[in-house]
């Protein structure tokens, strides 16, 4: 992700064909930076870019110009929270400290999962270490936040909260004192 991304554009797709022309049309219109393009559960493709907030709202705009019937949905935040990218990628690195509660919001979209922790971030001191999206889980993403117990709760609830605008939420779960093992595969 480039210094520059103040804006994050996303479209998921239900074609895989008809998202190579979409992330075509995305990255030929407007000055952006391709951050992910992939096959996603249960055989849809998502598109994301980012860049300055007027480059990725062409951008976006001009993939769904092409994207027909098979856009499933869209997500643009201009003002996007970074740490966002680093929790997709899993390069976040959590120390003992970190670890006084457990944050976990599930949503039924990449779109929504990725808008919640957007929200999360922006309204709690909390680290998200973990925004797995679509793989193995059906098309659903989840995520995960640390911090004190407050903070976590705070940023669980402004996420859902954003889930459930689009009515996408599975579930959401504060768990205060987690047990070590919980954390295991994020060390």
């Amino acid at each position: 992700m480039s210094q520059h991304t103040e804006a994050l554009g996303m479209l998921e797709l239900s074609s895989i064909a008809v998202a190579y022309q979409v992330q075509d049309a995305m990255v030929k219109a407007a000055d952006v930076e391709l951050l992910v393009a992939r096959t996603i559960c249960s055989g849809k493709y998502i598109v994301m870019v980012g860049g300055q907030v007027e480059a990725v709202t062409a951008s976006v705009e001009a993939g769904k110009a092409v994207s027909r019937e098979a856009l499933i949905d869209e997500l643009l935040i201009p003002d996007v929270d970074t740490r966002i990218f680093p929790a997709i990628s899993g390069a976040v690195a959590l120390q003992e400290s970190d670890k006084e509660a457990l944050g976990i919001l599930e949503a039924f979209s990449v779109t929504a999962i990725i808008e919640g922790a957007d929200a999360a971030l922006k309204a709690s001191l909390v680290t998200c270490f973990r925004i797995h999206v679509a793989m193995a889980i059906g098309g659903k993403g989840f995520l995960m936040l640390t911090g004190e117990v407050s903070q976590v709760r705070a940023g669980v609830e402004a996420g859902a909260n954003e889930i459930a605008k689009r009515g996408l939420l599975v579930s959401k779960v504060v768990i205060p004192n987690p047990e070590p093992a919980l954390f295991a595969d994020t060390l």
